[in-house]
């Protein structure tokens, strides 16, 4: 006899949707990476003041684009590293 559960997979496996994964993070691991991703938008939100701040004070159109460079690349390196720590616990 079949379980509640293993009913509700089979009828989710029917309609094309993917169940539970067996690796799928411990509650202390997504505690671990809600710290991550919250630490991370802290980050980019500082980033984002901080840019906005040096454009409004650079007339400069060279200066300018490379202040937004150096946004972009900043920004690249706060997400992979937030990325590289949610993969690490998913790793473990």
């Amino acid at each position: 006899m079949k379980s509640a559960y293993e009913i509700a997979l089979e009828k989710l496996a029917d309609r094309g949707i993917e169940g539970p994964r067996e690796d799928a993070l411990s509650p202390a691991d997504r505690e671990k990476a809600a710290d991550a991703r919250s630490r991370a938008e802290a980050s980019l939100a500082e980033l984002e003041i901080l840019h906005h701040d040096r454009l409004a004070k650079t007339p400069d159109p060279d200066a300018r684009t490379e202040e937004e460079e150096e946004y972009r690349r900043e920004r690249t390196r706060i997400e992979e590293r937030r990325d590289g720590e949610i993969a690490a616990l998913r790793n473990d």
